[in-house]
């Protein structure tokens, strides 16, 4: 038994270290995480964002939102909003898939549940927005929560 206690010891400090991935995006508790901008339940499959990220020389931590506007807001207010670890997903419209949000095309004309109005694919279609473009488009609709 003497031999086994120190790696019954071992195996119990491993199970207890955080193996959660330093990129890629997050698990959502849909309905039970909030928007880390307007504190709404995180619900719609469709048109949901999360940013990983954080202080440079600390651990990223992943940050939930309702829609690709809240995080627009949300990270232009983060002093870290430029440091490459940052990574910004977007559910695809279509299918609630993840995908990264700087390479997603954006349809104008979405029922979003913050009123931004656009909804997320990886491929371009006709009048579709680049991530640049997105983004001014949800300056020009104003912060709607806050």
């Amino acid at each position: 038994m003497k031999k086994l206690l120190p790696l019954i010891l071992l195996i119990a400090i491993l199970a207890g270290c955080d193996s959660a991935p330093e990129t890629g995006p997050g698990v959502v508790h849909w309905d039970r995480d909030v928007c880390a901008r307007c504190i709404m339940a995180v619900s719609d499959h469709n048109y949901s964002a999360q940013i990983r990220g954080g202080e440079e020389g600390r651990r990223t931590k992943l940050y939930f939102f309702d829609d690709i506007g809240c995080a627009v807001y949300w990270l232009n207010e983060q002093s870290w909003n430029k440091d490459p670890r940052t990574e910004i997903w977007v559910t695809d419209w279509r299918n609630g898939d993840w995908i990264d949000a700087t390479k997603a095309w954006y349809i104008p004309g979405k029922t979003t549940p913050m009123d931004f109005g656009l909804g997320a694919q990886p491929d371009y279609q006709e009048g579709a927005y680049d991530y640049d473009k997105a983004i001014g488009h949800i300056y020009s609709r104003g912060q709607k929560a806050h």
